[in-house]
């Protein structure tokens, strides 16, 4: 196991922060499984060798990370810089449905172009019935009216995927769900559905699709290798296990942010888009379809100001709360794999 160099510890935190966001961008962007072989019943790295030094010092990064930034946000130059992004994101902000309602469109009608596709370029159908629901959910964005009729078409495809490939499999995909219920609450006219507002719903189910996608990184980094040996520059010569392991803990602290406070989670938002579209040059059209939906949530998500007064938490619970997320993250993901495929936890 490759250890950490014994100055590392002592370096700023800032700038390797920003260091590690940099190096991460390629496979937290490109989802893995439309570019390699992946076994998803296959046994992932046990949890002893998940739980390593380099494993704990990023964590310990990451909850460093989002303190400072919880502890910023009660400043005034915290709010400076929210007033700031409310008045660079205000056309954002007044048409984030629109654009919402054109990425779908874009989405659907993509993949229907392309065929044979269920929700994302790894979920294969060849069933005739998939191909007319993508361009009905297209269709469906023309007018706030038919948008319900839109988000049930996604949450019939995502039905019909888990059918085929299992719930396991498409943990890696809430987002869809969220974006469905979005869809459904805003064609209604609901503005809050249980306290929250379709947005949060965007959020959340965001939160949780990259969380979980961060697990899979550490669970198994052996997937991505045939990826970074293709694009060997994403690692700046750094070891593919570390490279792997420093991904995931970006990801999964960027993902937790965005169910935090509001310049936190705007922050996250604004970063995680940057590592999508940065992607975009080096993994070609099949990433930039695959995540159109996601980059419009998080475009949505930098602009959203609507909730801040229900949002105020102490900054000494970020650490209580990512270190929350990230033990119920691995438990439920390595305890529903063995119970499923079989395999073993440690």
């Amino acid at each position: 196991m490759r250890r950490l160099p014994g100055w590392l510890p002592r370096v700023a935190i800032w700038p390797l922060a920003v260091l590690v966001n940099i190096i991460a961008a390629g496979t937290a962007s490109a989802h893995v499984k439309w570019f390699c072989a992946y076994d998803q019943a296959g046994q992932p790295r046990g949890l002893e060798n998940v739980l390593c030094p380099d494993f704990e010092f990023l964590v310990g990064l990451s909850i460093l990370g989002l303190m400072a930034g919880a502890l910023f946000e009660g400043t005034t130059i915290g709010a400076a810089m929210l007033r700031a992004i409310d008045r660079a994101t205000r056309l954002l902000y007044e048409n984030s449905e629109l654009v919402l309602r054109a990425a779908c469109g874009f989405f659907f009608i993509s993949i229907w172009a392309v065929g044979g596709v269920l929700l994302t370029p790894e979920l294969k159908t060849s069933a005739p019935i998939v191909g007319a629901i993508h361009l009905g959910i297209a269709a469906s964005m023309l007018s706030r009216r038919t948008m319900p009729l839109g988000g049930l078409g996604i949450a019939t495809l995502f039905a019909i995927a888990t059918w085929q490939y299992g719930a396991f499999h498409l943990a890696d995909y809430p987002i869809f769900l969220g974006v469905a219920g979005y869809l459904v609450l805003v064609g209604l006219g609901k503005d809050e559905l249980f306290g929250m507002r379709p947005v949060d719903v965007l959020r959340w189910t965001a939160g949780i699709t990259l969380m979980w996608a961060s697990i899979e990184k550490w669970a198994y980094p052996e997937w991505s290798f045939p990826l970074l040996l293709t694009h060997p520059r994403l690692t700046l010569g750094l070891d593919p296990e570390f490279y792997m392991r420093a991904a995931g803990a970006v990801e999964f602290a960027l993902a937790f942010a965005l169910i935090w406070t509001p310049l936190v989670r705007r922050v996250a938002a604004v970063m995680l888009t940057g590592m999508f579209v940065s992607a975009v040059a080096e993994f070609g059209k099949i990433d930039m379809i695959g995540h159109t939906l996601i980059v419009a949530v998080l475009l949505a998500l930098i602009a959203d100001r609507g909730s801040e007064h229900k949002l105020v938490r102490h900054p000494w619970l970020a650490p209580v709360g990512y270190a929350s997320a990230l033990a119920a993250f691995l438990s439920l993901y390595y305890v529903a794999h063995a119970a499923i495929y079989g395999t073993s936890v440690l």
